[in-house]
Order: C-alpha cells, then structure tokens, then sequence
C-alpha cells in the first residue's frame, strides 16, 4: 500500500510539474520532495514517462507532410499563403517542454538522487534524448535558439533574456545529448517500439547531422566552426551504429506486394523496422483518426499526392516512367502498370478494395485522383470516428539507410556495395529489379528538370528521388525542401492530377469493367446511377484543363489560399514571435529577429 501511495505521489508531482512549465520565465509552482522523484529508480522511471507527451501523437502523427510541395490540400497553411503569417501572428515559441526536461536533467545531478550511476545515466541519457528531440524541432524551425542547459531559476534574468546562439552551439550540445543518450541508454529493444532504445538515439543523431549538413552546403552559411562534411561524417557514423549493431532489417515478412503498407497498417508495429512509433491499443481504447482524415470531407484537408510526383516512382524494371513515349497522356490504369509497388501501397491502386469490393479514388474527398491510403484502413467503419487501430511509425531503420546513403554520397564516398545495402534494398522490397546493385550513372532529366535543376549528380538525384518516395507523409518533406534550399517548390509545382481521356462520358478509373466517374465540365449528369459525377468546370478548386497531346489534366486550385514562397526566402525559417521580442525589450534585453521578417 505504502509503495502505491508513493507512485501516486510521484505522477502527482509530474503533473504538477508539467502543469507549471509553460514557459521558461515562469515560477515552478510547486515545491515538493524530490526524492519522490529522484530518490528511486521507480521515480525516475514514472518522471520520464512525462517526457513521451512531446512525441507526435495518434491524432497528429500521420499529418506532419500537410505542408510540402508533392500533396495538394484543400486548404494550404497560412505560412505558405500570402501575407497571412507575420511576426505578430507567429505564437510558436514555447519552452516549456524543456523546462520540464532541464528540471529532471538537474534533479539526477541534486543530493535527492540516491540511485546508482548506471540507473541514473539510463533516465539522464532518455531526458537527453527528448531534449535533443525538442532542440531539432527548434533548430528546423528558427535556426539560431538560445541554448538552455539547466533549468533557470526566476531570479536568472541574463540566462532567462539570453540572446540567441548561433546554430554551433545548438548542433554540438544536440550531438552530445545524443552521443550521451546512445552510450548510456541501456534498452536495446522495447514492447511494439514504444519507448527509447539506444538505437532511437543514433537514428536521431543521423537524422539531426543530415539536416544541418545540408543546410549548411546548400545555403552557404559561412561563419560557423563545424563543416558540413563534419556533420556528414556524423550523420554517416551514427546510422553506420544502427546497420551494423541494431539487428533491425527492412520488413519483407508478406512479400513485395504488402510488406511496406504493413508498416503503417497494424495495431502492433513491426519492430524489425519500426525503431520508434506511437501505438494504438484496442483493449485499452485508444485510437487514432486517420481514416477520418483522409476519407472525411467534414475533417480533412483531402491531403492528395500531386501527378508530377507520381510520376517519379520507377518502373519495376527500375527504369523511369517518364523515359516513356507518351507518359504524359496516360490514363490511371496505364500509370499504375508495373511500377514501383509502393504506389499502389500509398494509394488507391488498381486492386484496392473497400469492405471487400474494389473501389477508386473519392473525388469528394481526394483532389487529385491520388487518394491516399498509407495510414489509412479499408473498412468504411474507421471513416467517421477516431477509431484507426494501427499504429504510427516515428523513426524507421528504412530512413537510416537513406540518411547513410546521402550522407556518404555527399562526402563522396558511396560504393556499389554501399548503393546495394541502402537504396538497393529499398527499391527490391518495392518489387523493383533493374538497377539495385549498382550505383547510377545517368540523370533523370525529368526528375532533375522538374524538382532539383541544381543538382547534376546523378546518384544525389536518385537518393532524393527514393527519400521522397519512401517517407512520402512521414513529416520529412518540408524539413527536406528547406535543407536542399528548394522551397520554390512549394509554389512551383503543379498540382495536377489524372490524366483523363475525355469529358460528360463515363470512365472507367481502375480498368475492371464497372464505369466509376463522370467528369462534367456542363452541369450534365451520368445516366448510370452508380458512376460517380465530379464537376470540373471552375478554376477554383477541381477543374479540368486541356493537354496539349490529348485529353485533359485535373488540376486543383485552392482559390484564394494558393501557396507563395517568397522571392526573399524567408521562409527557411518562421519568425520569431513579435511579442516575445517586446517582451524581451520590455525587460531590457534584445533578442533577434529572422531575416525579412521585420
């Protein structure tokens, strides 16, 4: 009784902890006995469960891609429409997540804590992962932040009104944290990958590195210490840990044709692949809502793959699509044809069903004709409530090759052997078969024309082009597009969708037979009364335009939230707030603002 009475206590003290740490100028609210906490293994354990509140969630998890160039969306973000976000509308800054962090790092390091080194290092490397979690979320956001080691005390103003420092300082204590959090981290698994391993901290580290290698190279910061080719190594290193040491593999448990969806389709994550995730669990009700966001006209934003983007999944022979006479005319059964078989896993293919019978795309929800499935179930039941049963990968061992790849391409030093353990592997769990041994020796003229004009290597070109492909809605392309300084295509690409060989006729979408839509351009009805009608006549919104070589191209246009990048490049980074710099004037200290953004 006298043990279940201290746990009490304990996660009374947590949420009383997180309840007084919105910001990091206010006053903790509570002074209670840190040995609670502190004084036990039990303790630390129970605290750090409050840290996983700041991983994305089963309502969030599958929504992190909404902003980026290959999806239209019904409505676009208001960072990217039009003088709709400023620094007087920016509200993001926020600290409390690592004050809470900070108070536990300290806490480990206070008389309080009695437990041995090894135990207490176990938790300290778990709160030091989460804080490098945060950091990376800051350092993509606003670049330079002010770094925080420790809690600070309300009397700790010139730490409190610090200005920021610059992206060195937060990269090197982000490496540490990690490099801290995978030597001391002792779990080397976890039950459905729902908490840390030591694993999750190289993988992070690798992701981390990547990130601000590339940032650095591509937009040329100058002024810094450490090198963009420092930070591949460490990129390349740290996902070098997890391929060697992890044990984990891609998952090919049900074979090329089911074996990626399966990632993202079932209750219990597939923890060969899956280094992190956040879980449903039925018997505990708790769920997600993925299917209502992609299925939901009243709660989606009809998140829809763009056909340029379709258009660079490979061939099953690993040639490229668009190397084809007369691609650009192709209907949806011709495209869908032999390609590369995570389309038809991240989408409605030609084989889809819905509660058993086939079903097409809902051009009600879907905007392009591209209706997403990667999250999502198949029973029409999960489309209304939040009710999804299956879980959300966070990290994968599928981005850690792809991390190695890069990094290794970009210092100069990819092998055949390495090209084939990476990007090859990947590319033969889709079904491809052509190209998987051997590094590439020719550009994609499409793939470099259409997306990344400014790269001529071909091998960098065919890593973006299997990044993409792979982590399609897993929250890594906006993050991608900033890095590569390719954010112009958040404006610039087109969001057009099927090919469709005529208007006012009823088509046949999946090729079995049954006529499935009717695209109207004149208010005319289909006369079968099982073929869906779709209006394409305005420009706002789903229309239709002519293709040149024959039939029409859907097109969407979200009207007067149509997507800007503006020529300045501001939006590499957001603003900081402008009421956290008054605040910061108010107290007589300074903090910067990011270019253009006065």
């Amino acid at each position: 009784m006298k043990r279940l009475s201290t746990i009490r206590n304990i996660l009374l003290l947590c949420a009383m902890v997180l309840s007084g740490s919105c910001d990091l100028t206010e006053t903790m609210q509570v002074e209670a006995d840190k040995s609670m906490v502190f004084g036990s293994e039990s303790g630390l354990r129970l605290y750090a469960y409050s840290f996983y509140r700041a991983l994305p969630t089963l309502s969030t998890g599958y929504q992190l891609d909404e902003m980026c160039d290959i999806a239209a969306v019904r409505q676009t973000n208001a960072f990217i429409q039009q003088n709709a976000y400023n620094s007087e509308t920016a509200t993001s800054w926020s600290w409390g997540t690592l004050r809470n962090i900070n108070y536990f790092i300290d806490g480990c390091y206070s008389k309080e804590c009695t437990v041995d080194a090894a135990t207490r290092d176990n938790y300290l490397g778990i709160a030091r992962w989460f804080r490098a979690w945060f950091y990376y979320d800051k350092l993509t956001q606003y670049g330079e932040v002010p770094w925080f080691g420790s809690e600070i005390q309300s009397y700790q103003y010139d730490v409190m009104y610090k200005e920021r420092d610059n992206r060195d300082v937060v990269i090197k204590n982000m490496i540490e944290d990690l490099d801290f959090a995978y030597e001391h981290i002792q779990a080397t698994s976890s039950v459905n990958s729902s908490t840390l391993t030591k694993w999750a901290a190289a993988a992070l580290k690798s992701r981390v590195c990547l990130f601000e290698a590339a940032y650095r190279r591509y937009h040329k910061l100058t002024g810094l210490e450490i090198t963009p080719e420092e930070l591949y190594r460490h990129a390349a290193s740290a996902a070098k840990l997890v391929m060697d040491n992890s044990g984990l593999s891609l998952n090919t448990a049900t074979g090329t044709k089911g074996a990626y969806r399966d990632l993202f389709y079932l209750e219990a994550p597939i923890t060969s692949e899956v280094i992190l995730a956040v879980c449903a669990n039925s018997a505990s009700g708790i769920y997600g809502s993925q299917n209502y966001y992609y299925n939901s006209l009243s709660y989606g934003k009809g998140w829809s793959l763009v056909r340029p983007f379709v258009n660079t999944y490979l061939n099953l022979d690993g040639t490229p699509f668009t190397a084809e006479t007369g691609y650009e005319t192709k209907n949806f059964v011709e495209e869908m044809k032999s390609r590369d078989l995570r389309l038809s896993q991240t989408i409605r293919g030609l084989d889809f069903k819905r509660d058993g019978k086939a079903a097409v795309a809902d051009m009600t929800v879907c905007l392009t004709g591209y209706h997403v499935i990667k999250y999502s179930l198949d029973d029409t039941k999960y489309d209304n409530n939040a009710k999804n049963n299956n879980s959300i990968p966070l990290l994968r061992y599928a981005e850690v090759l792809l991390n190695y790849a890069e990094a290794q391409a970009e210092l100069g030093g990819l092998t055949d052997a390495e090209w084939n353990t990476t990007i090859g592997a990947l590319r033969r769990r889709a079904g491809i078969t052509g190209g998987t041994e051997k590094l590439p020796t020719t550009v994609d003229p499409y793939l470099q024309q259409v997306f990344y004009p400014n790269i001529t290597n071909p091998v960098l070109l065919e890593i973006r082009r299997e990044r993409a492909i792979e982590l399609v809605a897993e929250g890594m392309r906006f993050n991608d597009l900033c890095r590569w300084k390719c954010g112009e295509l958040i404006e610039e690409l087109p969001w057009t969708g099927m090919h469709i060989s005529a208007l006012n006729v009823d088509i046949d979408l999946n090729g079995d037979g049954t006529p499935d839509c009717y695209f109207t351009d004149n208010g005319t009805q289909s006369s079968n009364k099982d073929c869906k009608t779709v209006n394409v006549k305005n420009e706002t919104g789903l229309y239709a335009t002519v293709n040149a070589a024959g039939g029409y191209d859907l097109r969407y246009n979200p009207g007067a939230g149509n997507r800007i990048w503006y020529d300045d490049d501001r939006q590499y980074l957001y603003p900081v707030p402008a009421q956290v710099i008054r605040d910061y004037e108010s107290a007589g200290y300074k903090l910067s603002q990011n270019p253009n953004w006065n």
